[in-house]
């Protein structure tokens, strides 16, 4: 992987086909997080590296952890990726994310965003280009950092029980009932989002959304 050198800010305008994608999986940082609902971004990123053979390394000056391959059948059809963790913690996700989306020149349309989802049933997966952030600050932050015309893989993870707090809900570990079943919805999120940079956006809602 060649090392991130923070250049400046780069005007990245293309939209060619032919450019890299960059899969944010979104969470925050340390052991102590991991198997929180707010980091199954991460967990979907993981997946994502292992399937392209790379490990994790830091990116250089970039407060993030990347994995450069491909994905898709050899030959033309296959697709750069970018594979980004952010190490910012959750709220200053898009720093990171646009200083590796201006080096490796990858249009804002080429961008995934991997993240929890409060508004959707536990497992249910649903993709998107653009719209608001409906209170997800690393969505916000991203938004604020480089414009809303990005695509998310949205994992739905539910409400919050009774009254307790969303804050205290989306740190919490998945439940042991929900650990049953997460390997399963991870590795068919990942699928989504490989469907979606080989296939497109259309082809990827129709097979995945539920």
């Amino acid at each position: 992987m060649r090392e991130y050198v923070d250049e400046g800010e780069t005007d990245v305008t293309t939209d060619d086909a032919a450019a890299p994608w960059l899969i944010a999986g979104l969470g925050n940082p340390g052991p102590e997080y991991a198997m929180n609902r707010h980091n199954v971004g991460f967990m979907v990123a993981d997946l994502l590296a292992e399937r392209v053979g790379g490990r994790f390394k830091r990116a250089g000056k970039a407060q993030a952890q990347v994995v450069e391959g491909r994905i898709g059948p050899p030959g033309p059809a296959s697709r750069r990726v970018i594979v980004v963790k952010p190490m910012s913690f959750m709220n200053l996700s898009g720093g990171p994310v646009n200083a590796l989306r201006e080096f490796y020149k990858v249009p804002v349309a080429h961008v995934v965003a991997v993240h929890d989802e409060l508004d959707i049933d536990y497992g249910t997966l649903r993709l998107k280009l653009g719209g608001g952030d409906n209170g997800h600050n690393g969505l916000k932050s991203m938004t604020k950092a480089f414009g809303r015309e990005y695509h998310r893989a949205r994992f739905g993870i539910g409400r919050p029980p009774g009254r307790m707090q969303v804050a205290d809900y989306v740190l919490r570990d998945f439940s042991s009932a929900e650990r049953k079943e997460l390997d399963y919805f991870v590795d068919r999120a990942a699928d989504a989002v490989e469907c979606l940079v080989i296939e497109g956006l259309e082809r990827a809602q129709g097979t995945y959304n539920s």
